[in-house]
This record gives C-alpha cells, sequence and structure tokens, in this order.
C-alpha cells in the first residue's frame, strides 16, 4: 500500500498541482490508512505485510471509518480522510491499478460550514496602526505585511511566496501577481495605502533588513531571509493583542477582505476573482456574513425592530 500511496501523492503533486500543505494532509491521513490495515489485516505469511491494496473491500473500508469515529475525532476530521481515502482509491481505479473502487460509495459525516471569523472595519484600522508606534525596519515591514495582507486578500502561503519582481507599483494600476492552489495566477489591484506603505519598507526598511543578501523574497525577516507563514502568524498575532482584538490569524485578514469587498456592493464573481476561488460556492459563504450584518443594521435603525 505505501508504494500506492506514494504514487497517488506524486500524481497530487506533478498533474493536479496541489500545495504543499495538501499533500501533507493527504500524507498523514492515508499514513494512518495504512497503520490500520497493518494492524487489522488478515493473516499472511509476511506480517510485515500489509493487506494488499487490490483486495480491499467496501466493507473493511466502511470499518476503517467506524474506527475513526471510535476514535471520537471531530466529524469534520473524519471527513477529510474519508475524502482523502476516496481520492486515492478513485486515483488507482482511473490508472487501472484496482479494477473495482471500494470507496466510491463511502459514506461520510456531514460536516456544517461554520462562518469565518471576520473584523469590523473598526478593529482593521486600531491593527493596521500598530506598526506605526514603533519606528524600526522591523515595524516598516509590518506595516507594509498587513495593509498587503488586508488589500489583496491574500493566503498567508500566497504572500509569503511573493518575490519582488511579483508586484508593480508604478503608474495608476498598482497590482501583485500571485500563484494560488492548483498553480493558478491572479493579478490583484492594490490601492493606494498599501502602495505607500511597500514603497517606505521597500526605500527604508528592506535594506536594512537585507544585509547585503541577495534574497529576492519580497518580505524578509532581521536575518535577510524569506518571511514564513509562522513569522507572520505570531506578528499578526502580537499587533493583535496590542490593539485588544483576539484570535486574530493572516486568515482573519482574508476573511475580512472577501466580507468587506461584498458590504461595499463588489460582485460576487469579482470576489470570487480576487480571493481565488475555484467554486463560487466557497465566496458565497461570505454572502451568509453580509447577510448578518444587514440584519444588525435593520435591528438598530428600525423603529420597530426594538
Amino acid at each position: 500500500m505505501e508504494h500506492e500511496i506514494q504514487q497517488f501523492l506524486t500524481y497530487m503533486a506533478a498533474e493536479r498541482g496541489a500545495s504543499a500543505n495538501t499533500i501533507s494532509a493527504y500524507r498523514n491521513d492515508l499514513a494512518q490508512l495504512r497503520a490500520y490495515f497493518v494492524e487489522h489485516q488478515h493473516r499472511h505469511e509476511d506480517e510485515a505485510q500489509t493487506t494488499p491494496i487490490e483486495e480491499i473491500d467496501a466493507e473493511q473500508l466502511q470499518e476503517y471509518i467506524v474506527h475513526l469515529r471510535e476514535q471520537q475525532y471531530a466529524a469534520a476530521t473524519v471527513a477529510r480522510k474519508v475524502a482523502a481515502v476516496k481520492s486515492l482509491f478513485g486515483y488507482l481505479h482511473g490508472e487501472g491499478l484496482i479494477h473495482v473502487n471500494p470507496a466510491e460509495q463511502l459514506s461520510s459525516p456531514r460536516v456544517g460550514r461554520s462562518l469565518p471569523r471576520t473584523l469590523t472595519v473598526q478593529e482593521v484600522d486600531a491593527l493596521l496602526e500598530q506598526p506605526g508606534r514603533w519606528d524600526t525596519p522591523e515595524a516598516a515591514r509590518d506595516q507594509a505585511m498587513l495593509e498587503m495582507l488586508y488589500a489583496t486578500g491574500m493566503r498567508v502561503s500566497e504572500f509569503v511566496s511573493l518575490d519582488l519582481s511579483s508586484i508593480e507599483l508604478q503608474g495608476q494600476r498598482a497590482s501583485v501577481r500571485c500563484v494560488g492552489k492548483g498553480r493558478r495566477e491572479r493579478l490583484i489591484p492594490i490601492h493606494s495605502a498599501a502602495v505607500a506603505a511597500l514603497h517606505h519598507y521597500l526605500q527604508e526598511a528592506r535594506p536594512k533588513l537585507a544585509r547585503g543578501r541577495r534574497e529576492v523574497a519580497l518580505f524578509i525577516n532581521r536575518r535577510g531571509e524569506r518571511l514564513t507563514r509562522q513569522g507572520v502568524w505570531l506578528i499578526i498575532k502580537n499587533y493583535a493583542e496590542a490593539a485588544g482584538i483576539s484570535g486574530v490569524t493572516p486568515h482573519t485578514l482574508r476573511h475580512s477582505f472577501a466580507t468587506h469587498l461584498l458590504r461595499g456592493s463588489a460582485p460576487l464573481r469579482n470576489v470570487q476573482e480576487l480571493m481565488g476561488h475555484a467554486n463560487i460556492s466557497t465566496t458565497q459563504l461570505y454572502t451568509q456574513l453580509t447577510d448578518e450584518h444587514l440584519r444588525d443594521v435593520y435591528d438598530r435603525a428600525h423603529p420597530r425592530a426594538s
């Protein structure tokens, strides 16, 4: 089974363009599947061998799902692991490596989609004010970073992958080109406040952080190396705490970007394009937040609502 799993992971990376995070999640979930069949295998001559993958049937996979539920995993976690199993066997069947797909009718727990956490415009303003309290190269970088994340709605993985060549700040159509899921590129406009912060960072702060290194990354740490996702997360966490806001992550700014655009009457299709969503149903989730906002406004404003 290990060989087939590796084939599948290679296919997902090379042909489907899956991100490193997606591949890692698949690898972990499928390693758990393999470990289960090592433990619960039928008796073979060589006890080190797992059940041959072509011998696994639908009943055995359903028993595996029952096993997962008995481990008291959250429904969302079980659903993710089931999706990994279905993807693996779907690939093997499609490639002709197995004759029957035992996971085709595999049931998965229903998972309700929770609404994402967003900031109010006032909370965003409070967060963006924090780096201005210090006059250091790191603070100038952080100002540009926060402005950029909220201006573009990029995923943090897209953000830390930006190079100096990814941005265009000249003229009236400043923009950033980023590569999202499935290696799809998109061009996102940058508003003037973010452009000003980026100019200041690039001209005054970045040369000091670079320390003479020829690093192509747009955002770098104090050692002159590419900023990591963990680094971005910690920076935002610290500024959010300073602003008295809890539970803020890089993705919170992404959610806020989409919600605020929709509340400002941006067309759903345009927000989908800016966010890099493959399916508009993902973007539609933010309309529920917009509806809630309208309800709050209605309840506060209508004379009879109280």
